[in-house]
């Protein structure tokens, strides 16, 4: 009962639009008055919760973000993928979606996916002819790969909550993200072949088109040479992930000063402002839920609702499908941060419980909170895509559901059902038994 009030207040919180931090602050509020906990007991176990060096890796991915839209670097991405695709029926569209993926590869966040991409895609996208609210369906759907592909962010707050290594959190949700890009490419097609407004760029010859695909190579390589940084130093065993994130910042700044020459002393000044005030917040709210998690311990909560959940059914695969609603749920009304940092502690125990690896359920927890992410009522990212773009939800919200239910939703349970597609790639490369 107590733990259902707790999440009634902080849900109800959230919906009201309180800011996140304060909702988790609230609550811990109240779980330290129910248990009767001296808060000069539980303030302590925040601050020694924050003493982490993988956390360290966070401000410094988003700062990477925030580089990436300011020093020239993303529109370069987006100009590799057009390359490509940009060529055939549905290939901006297509473009759109493997840029989002890209970005994902350096940025590790949704948000500034959605922020950096949106805002240098949906105006290339109209000119061709897209409607502007499919655009913004488009690219706020296709956002959701931000924390799919590694480095993601929300996946390493919950190597931190849950204790496991952040490389094979990472690698869990590679094959999810790369099924995700494909499945979307898929529906941009049926859906711009349905389209009849959108125009096609003429076809070129191959040489001029190879030409084409070589001018834009070799104009974003320094570009495209960030996420192999990144990835190369963490899987190679070079750098930790908190290094190869450092790296990344250091390296945008050079390319951005340097090579693009598109990064001023101002520019980079409102980047870090930017990206302090986001780190701000992130650490005020990790500090709160580090209590809040403490106190669900020290309680037993997260096996209380473990043993809850037992009684409903011991069917591994109707509580495989009640987490997925859960999650589903809780993405709906927090962004990926707050979301990951509630359901990680809450529903592992109910997970190890029934047998599923804790890796595996970090491919289900990023999948259902991309998810969740981009569906009504809360839906920050599709939201944000929408003031992004300038449309109204009853304009995209219609092909928005499409992308959700004929790629996402067949992802989400595809990795539930299916663990190799999240296991196979830590076992591969780490060992993860």
């Amino acid at each position: 009962m107590v733990i259902a009030i707790n999440l009634a207040i902080l849900i109800g919180l959230i919906v009201a639009g309180l800011p996140v931090p304060f909702c988790f602050m609230t609550a811990a509020i109240y779980m330290g008055i129910v248990y009767d906990f001296s808060f000069s007991f539980l303030l302590p176990g925040g601050y020694y919760a924050l003493n982490s060096l993988t956390l360290l890796s966070v401000p410094f991915f988003i700062m990477a973000g925030s580089l990436m839209s300011s020093s020239g670097i993303a529109e370069r991405l987006t100009d590799f993928a057009q390359a490509f695709l940009g060529r055939m029926r549905g290939g901006m569209g297509a473009a759109t979606i493997v840029a989002c993926a890209i970005f994902g590869a350096i940025s590790g966040t949704c948000s500034s996916a959605v922020a950096c991409i949106g805002g240098i895609m949906i105006p290339r996208l109209e000119k061709l002819g897209y409607p502007r609210y499919y655009s913004v369906a488009l690219v706020g759907c296709a956002s959701v790969l931000g924390q799919l592909i590694p480095p993601s962010v929300p996946m390493i707050l919950y190597a931190w909550v849950t204790q496991q290594s952040v490389a094979a959190c990472f690698l869990a949700t590679v094959i999810p993200g790369i099924l995700t890009t494909i499945l979307m490419c898929v529906v941009n097609w049926f859906e711009v072949k349905r389209l009849k407004t959108v125009r096609v760029e003429p076809q070129v010859p191959f040489f001029q088109k190879v030409q084409l695909i070589g001018s834009a190579t070799k104009r974003g390589i320094w570009s495209l040479l960030m996420p192999v940084i990144i990835l190369g130093g963490i899987y190679g065993g070079i750098t930790t992930p908190t290094e190869s994130a450092a790296i990344a910042v250091f390296y945008g700044i050079l390319v951005g000063f340097l090579v693009h020459r598109e990064l001023t002393p101002k520019v980079l000044g409102r980047a870090l402002v930017d990206s302090s005030t986001t780190t701000g917040v992130c650490v005020l709210m990790l500090f709160f839920v580090s209590i809040l998690a403490k106190v669900y311990t020290m309680q037993r909560i997260p096996q209380q609702l473990a043993d809850f959940m037992m009684t409903i059914s011991n069917n591994k695969m109707v509580l495989l499908l009640l987490v997925n609603v859960f999650l589903l749920i809780i993405g709906m009304l927090m962004d990926d941060f707050s979301g990951t940092m509630l359901s990680a502690p809450l529903l592992l125990p109910l997970m190890v419980a029934i047998g599923v690896h804790p890796v595996h359920f970090a491919a289900i927890m990023g999948t259902n909170l991309g998810l969740g992410n981009v569906t009504p009522p809360c839906a920050p990212i599709l939201y944000l895509a929408g003031r992004i773009g300038g449309a109204s939800i009853d304009e995209y919200f219609k092909p928005a559901l499409k992308f959700m239910v004929f790629a996402q939703l067949p992802v989400i349970l595809l990795t539930t059902y299916i663990p190799s597609l999240s296991m196979w790639l830590p076992r591969l490369v780490m060992g993860i038994q």
